[in-house]
């Protein structure tokens, strides 16, 4: 080997060893920045010169040592796992975000104001039970029957007004995952245009498996690095982030219901979640924070008949509380029992819709009565009922029917329900009748002989003490009005600790999977002091072997010529 070749040995080793002290210094200068993968160097023998050959082995020198390259530690496994996971772990926790909050409301806002003025109404109608010819009592009975009304109106309101806090939160997420997808692309870039020479662009990459990270949490993603160090991302199976650009999407809103629902607009408005899925982890259909809020909400205000397990609209028969419906413009709707608002809406509803209406038929003396046997020949014989619909601001109509010509019913129609609820008994189209609320003496509790109709004060109390129903088709125990409203309560309290014990075993998986992710690429002060230590010795025995070579160079060339 020349002379000066051996000079060159002791310069690469000072050189290597200085770029790995750069290395674990940068290391540890970012313990603390979030996202960061620990960098490793490695370091790789030079080419060797070949002398000769010898009969046991050749001959040849070595030319030193050369920086291989600076890697990321990192197990993909582990990240996929991790991600996934997160999102999962997101969904259960906006579920149970919701929950909590609906089980405030029901137990310490409005719904304490409700149910006591159902414990009020109940007292009133108990009052009405011992003098029903009283028009002191009347009076009560209607005054407290409006302010019952009023309080389920509220308690509905706060619903929906819940509902529309989360349909806002949805073009926010849309917004920000768009935001996620432009800067995946933006690394894609940078790393590209890094990595086409032979520095490594590992700070980039952090920072982009950073935003997956994230992006995980907020839906289903998917994704793979192709050959060019780009980053291509699907969410729910579709494509996100191509090579060349970012395929958006968009909040389309219903004019009918003011919901915002996800699309790619792209590809003709295609829906981003298929929502008439059940919910389950097996389909991986319980991942993200997006498609958790879009499913509590719900996508429409819901009412009595989302809790009917075979209704016919437009001629067919549909599960709507189970598995939803087609609408007349062919859209899918989310089965109520996968919204939590949709259910307590639906729950609440059903207690005011059949509370008025088994009140309105003891009143009317109609109660078990067919509607087509509801029949008044003359209008001066017409009951006055107590809850009036506003869309059908009488209860019966003039025509010809079973019994000739004369005044009948006029039914409920849910066919076309929730877009048209004018003949329906709802919450959104309730009234309490305003002749009665200036005369609560018309209610007539007495009989044609001018006898005191105790009978129908009696009716009223026993449908109080009554079980009239169940909360929803799943179950099957009854309750009467007072403890409907209770049941309910306690209904989603039991579902918000579901979904908590849920989130709780999610996190404790993503924890676990973090810190081992965080041990095979987090950075650890005492290794990497170590490391800084080894190197320290490495450079300075480069060091010391150029000062020997420099010693013999400086003998050989200055003493013995």
């Amino acid at each position: 080997m020349p002379l000066m070749g051996s000079f060159y040995v002791g310069v690469s080793g000072l050189q290597t060893s200085q770029n790995a002290l750069n290395t674990t210094a940068h290391n540890l200068s970012n313990i603390e920045t979030e996202g960061y993968t620990r960098q490793q160097t490695l370091l790789e023998d030079r080419f060797y010169n070949t002398l000769g050959n010898a009969s046991v082995s050749a001959k040849q020198t070595g030319l030193g040592v050369q920086y291989a390259e600076v890697r990321q530690v990192r197990d993909a496994f582990l990240d996929l796992s991790y991600r996934e996971e997160t999102g999962r772990k997101e969904f259960y926790e906006i579920a149970y975000e919701t929950s909590t909050e609906i089980e405030t409301m029901l137990g310490e806002m409005e719904g304490a104001s409700f149910h006591e003025a159902l414990s009020d109404y109940w007292t009133s109608i108990q009052e009405l039970q011992k003098d029903p010819s009283s028009a002191v009592v009347q009076g009560s009975f209607v005054a407290t029957g409006l302010q019952f009304l009023e309080r389920a109106q509220a308690v509905y309101d706060g619903l929906s007004a819940y509902q529309d806090n989360l349909n806002a939160r949805v073009t926010d997420y849309v917004k920000q995952i768009n935001e996620y997808g432009q800067q995946i692309k933006k690394l894609n870039d940078a790393i590209k245009r890094t990595e086409i020479g032979q520095e490594e662009a590992n700070d980039l990459r952090d920072a982009r498996n950073l935003i997956l990270d994230k992006l995980s949490g907020m839906c289903n993603i998917t994704y793979q690095e192709n050959v060019d160090n780009v980053v291509e991302v699907q969410v729910e199976g579709t494509p996100f982030v191509c090579r060349d650009r970012v395929f958006e999407m968009d909040s389309k809103l219903d004019e009918a219901t003011g919901f915002y629902t996800p699309i790619w607009p792209w590809n003709d408005d295609a829906e981003v979640f298929d929502l008439d899925r059940l919910v389950n982890s097996a389909d991986d259909t319980d991942v993200g924070q997006l498609k958790a809020i879009l499913i509590m909400r719900g996508d429409r205000r819901a009412n009595y008949t989302d809790l009917l397990t075979d209704r016919e609209i437009g001629g067919n028969h549909y599960d709507v509380y189970n598995q939803g419906y087609t609408d007349a413009d062919g859209k899918e709707k989310v089965a109520t029992k996968q919204s939590v608002v949709m259910t307590m809406q639906a729950e609440l509803d059903n207690l005011i819709h059949s509370l008025s209406t088994t009140i309105n038929d003891i009143l009317c003396n109609e109660q078990g009565k067919a509607y087509e046997d509801r029949y008044y020949a003359n209008e001066e014989d017409l009951p006055i009922e107590l809850f009036e619909r506003l869309g059908e601001s009488k209860r019966y109509e003039y025509r010809n029917g079973t019994h000739g010509d004369g005044w009948y019913y006029i039914p409920e129609d849910i066919s076309n329900a929730p877009v048209d609820v004018s003949s329906m008994y709802t919450l959104s189209n309730l009234k309490i009748n305003p002749d009665l609320l200036k005369e609560p003496t018309k209610l007539s509790f007495m009989t044609k002989d001018k006898q005191v109709d105790q009978k129908k004060a009696d009716a009223l109390a026993e449908s109080f003490r009554d079980p009239f129903g169940t909360l929803n088709p799943e179950t099957n125990k009854e309750y009467n009005f007072t403890d409907y409203y209770d049941a309910m309560v306690v209904q989603v309290g039991n579902t918000g600790f579901i979904y908590k014990t849920i989130a709780e075993s999610q996190n404790s998986t993503v924890v676990s999977l973090e810190n081992a992710r965080q041990a095979v690429a987090g950075t650890a002060s005492n290794e990497e002091l170590s490391n800084m230590i080894k190197f320290q010795n490495a450079y300075n025995a480069a060091s010391r072997y150029i000062n020997a070579v420099d010693a013999m160079l400086d003998h050989l060339i200055n003493r013995l010529s």
